[in-house]
C-alpha cells in the first residue's frame, strides 16, 4: 500500500485502496486497539451542519472525529457489550445495544438510556417524531416524543413494539412523502421484508425477499433495494401512494455474500448505488443499468456506509477504519 514495487502491473498485490474515476479517499479514520484487539465498525453518523462525524465500534465504543483536521474530538463508553449500530439525526446520535438504546445529544452533553428486554438491537431509524429500533427477538420498539428535537425528552418505556418477523431484526428504512405514505421497512434474519404502514402501524404487506439473511434495505425514489448473505441485490418498484404494492423488479449477484448498501449522486448528479460485499469490497454501480463504475478495497469486510453533503461518503470496516470519500468535480466541458 506504500513505496515502490520492481513488479508493476505483475504484482498479484493490491496497490490502491480503489479504482474508478471520479472519486477517491480524502482520509482514514484508525480506530485505537481495544484490549489488544481491533473493532468492528458498527455504524457511522454525520449530523446535518455538524463539525463532527460519529463511529461506533462492535466494542461499545463511539468516537466523535474533527471533520475539519480528522482527529480525534472525543469518546463515549457506551456500552460494556456491543453495539449494534448508530444512526443520527439533528443533534442526537442513537446507539443500539443489548436491551436497550442510548440517545445522545453531543452537542448539549445530554443523553437518555431508553430500555428494553428484547435482546440486541440491530437496527434504528427516526421518523415521525418516533425512534424505531429493530431487536434480536423480532419486535420493532417504538418510542415516541423527539417532537422539535427537545434538548431534555422523558421518556419510560416503548410506546408500542411492531411484531411480525420471525427472527431478529436487521435492518430498518423509513420512506414518508406527505400524510399519506408514510412506510417503514424492516429486514430479518427470516429472509423477509416487511412493509408497515406509520399512520395505522400496522404490516401492509410481506416480501418474501431473500433465500437468506436481509443485511440491508434502502429507499430511492419510488424504488426499494435490498441485499443479503445469499449474495443477491434486488430492486424492487412500489408508488408514493396507497395504489399499488411492491413488485421485484430485478436481481443483481455476485459471488460473494452482500453485507451493507448505501447511495447518492455523483458529481454530475447521476445516482450511484454502494454495495459491500463480504470479499471486503464495495462496489458502485451506476443506476438504473448497474454498470460498475469502480470498486473500494479494504482490509476486511465493510459493515456500515453513510452519504455526507458536498459529495462525501464514509464507509466503516471490520478492522476498525473509518474512510471518507470524495467525488470529484467534474471537469468543465
Amino acid at each position: 500500500m506504500s513505496g515502490n514495487c520492481g513488479r508493476g502491473e505483475n504484482c498479484q498485490f493490491l496497490h490502491s485502496w480503489c479504482r474508478g474515476d471520479g472519486f477517491s479517499m480524502l482520509a482514514r479514520l484508525v480506530e485505537e486497539e481495544h484490549d489488544g484487539e481491533k473493532k468492528s465498525i458498527s455504524g457511522i453518523g454525520y449530523p446535518a451542519g455538524s463539525d463532527k462525524l460519529y463511529s461506533a465500534t462492535s466494542g461499545g465504543v463511539v468516537r466523535a472525529w474533527d471533520c475539519h483536521t480528522g482527529l480525534l474530538a472525543g469518546t463515549a463508553n457506551v456500552s460494556d457489550y456491543k453495539i449494534g449500530c448508530l444512526i443520527s439525526d439533528g443533534d442526537w446520535v442513537f446507539v443500539g445495544y443489548p436491551n436497550g438504546v442510548k440517545a445522545w445529544n453531543f452537542k448539549l452533553g445530554v443523553y437518555h438510556d431508553l430500555t428494553s428486554s428484547n435482546g440486541q438491537v440491530n437496527a434504528l431509524e427516526f421518523g415521525l417524531d418516533a425512534l424505531y429500533a429493530g431487536a434480536e427477538d423480532g419486535a420493532i420498539l417504538v418510542w415516541k416524543g423527539f417532537a422539535d428535537q427537545q434538548a431534555n425528552p422523558q421518556f419510560q418505556q416503548p410506546a408500542t413494539s411492531l411484531r411480525g418477523h420471525g427472527s431478529a431484526v436487521t435492518c430498518l428504512r423509513a420512506s414518508i412523502n406527505g400524510d399519506l405514505y408514510r412506510r417503514l421497512y424492516s429486514g430479518s434474519m427470516d429472509g423477509t421484508i416487511k412493509v408497515w404502514d406509520l399512520n395505522t402501524e400496522e404490516c401492509i404487506q410481506t416480501l418474501k425477499a431473500h433465500d437468506g439473511a436481509v443485511t440491508s434495505v434502502i429507499c430511492w425514489n419510488t424504488a426499494l433495494v435490498s441485499c443479503s448473505l445469499d449474495k443477491k441485490v434486488k430492486f424492487w418498484g412500489c408508488a408514493e401512494d396507497d395504489s399499488d404494492d411492491i413488485s421485484l423488479l430485478y436481481t443483481h449477484e455476485e459471488e460473494s455474500a452482500a453485507v451493507a448498501l448505501g447511495g447518492m449522486n455523483d458529481s454530475e448528479g447521476k445516482p450511484v448505488l454502494f454495495c459491500s460485499w463480504s470479499n471486503s469490497s464495495v462496489g458502485l454501480y451506476e443506476l438504473p443499468t448497474l454498470e460498475e463504475r469502480g470498486r473500494i478495497y479494504s482490509q476486511k469486510e465493510v459493515r456500515a456506509i453513510r452519504s455526507g453533503p458536498d459529495g462525501l461518503f464514509f464507509t466503516g470496516d471490520a478492522n476498525g477504519v473509518v474512510s471518507v470519500w470524495k467525488w470529484a468535480k467534474a471537469d468543465a466541458a
